[in-house]
């Protein structure tokens, strides 16, 4: 089965944001309760994990050059807005 590749990407986001959300977890609980530790170990190794795989799977992909542009692309330089006064005069001849 192949996964998505939109999850794959935000594969880092989640890491980062499930990290923060047992972090706060574990805050909220207090230092009283006896799961607390374990929230904030999971919390801290889960937000140290999701930007250590963005880091790594930018470094692991190939740069990309830009890509051409397309032969219909019409740059702003190439566009007439205004006709230059020669062609204004022919156009007044005719």
């Amino acid at each position: 089965m192949q996964l998505n590749s939109e999850l794959l990407e935000r594969a880092p986001l989640v890491w980062l944001l499930l990290g923060l959300l047992m972090i706060s977890g574990g805050l909220y609980l207090g230092f009283d309760h006896g799961l607390t530790i374990f929230y904030m170990l999971v919390g801290v190794f889960c937000s140290l994990y999701g930007p250590l795989l963005f880091f790594f799977k930018r470094r692991e992909q190939p740069n990309r050059s830009p890509r051409p542009l397309s032969r219909e692309f019409i740059s702003a330089g190439a566009t007439v807005i205004m006709p230059t006064p020669d062609q204004y005069d022919e156009d007044r001849q005719q």
